[in-house]
C-alpha cells in the first residue's frame, strides 16, 4: 500500500485530506458540516438549541459525498470514527484516521469482493495500511454492478 494511515485530529483534518484525494482522482466532492450538538446525528437528545457537549466542546460532523462510481459517501462522527457507504452498503466504525486510505483503496482499484461458494457468502474486502482491512458482509440484494465486477 505504501501509505501509512495519517494521523487526523479532527474532523476538519479528514475533509481535508478527502478533499485531496477527490483531485487527485478527478471526482467531483460534496460536503456538509453539521456543528453543534444539536446538529450531529448521535447528539439529536441533546435539545434544540443546545450546541455544546456537557464538556463544553463543539462536536463537529460532516457528510461527504463523491461523484463518480463507485458511489461512495462518508459521515464524519465527532467521536473520531465513520460510516463510509460505497454502492449502498453501509461500513460502519472506520476510524477516521483509516478513512482516506480506505477511500483511496476504492479509488485505485484494490477493494474487492471475495466471494464464498459453500456456506454462500460475499464480503468487500478494503485494504488498509499494515497488512490490515475491512471487511464488510454483503447481501445478494446489494451486489451491484460494481461490486459484480470486483468479485474474486
Amino acid at each position: 500500500m505504501g501509505h501509512p494511515s495519517e494521523h487526523l485530529p479532527s474532523t476538519e483534518a479528514a475533509v481535508t485530506a478527502l478533499r485531496a484525494l477527490a483531485a487527485r482522482h478527478a471526482r467531483e466532492i460534496e460536503v456538509t458540516h453539521d456543528i453543534g450538538a444539536d446538529r450531529t446525528s448521535r447528539r439529536s437528545a441533546a435539545g434544540a438549541g443546545v450546541t455544546t457537549d456537557p464538556d463544553g466542546s463543539l462536536p463537529h460532523e460532516a457528510y461527504v459525498e463523491f461523484g463518480g462510481v463507485p458511489r461512495v459517501s462518508v459521515r464524519l462522527h465527532p467521536e473520531g470514527d465513520a460510516l463510509i457507504t460505497v454502492e449502498g452498503v453501509e461500513c460502519p466504525d472506520v476510524p477516521r484516521d483509516d478513512v482516506p486510505a480506505f477511500v483511496r483503496s476504492l479509488f485505485d482499484g484494490l477493494a474487492h469482493v471475495r466471494a464464498r461458494r459453500f456456506p454462500p457468502a460475499h464480503h468487500l474486502v478494503v485494504p488498509l495500511p499494515g497488512d490490515r482491512a475491512h471487511r464488510e458482509h454483503l447481501s445478494a440484494f446489494t451486489l451491484t454492478p460494481w461490486l459484480l465486477g470486483r468479485v474474486r
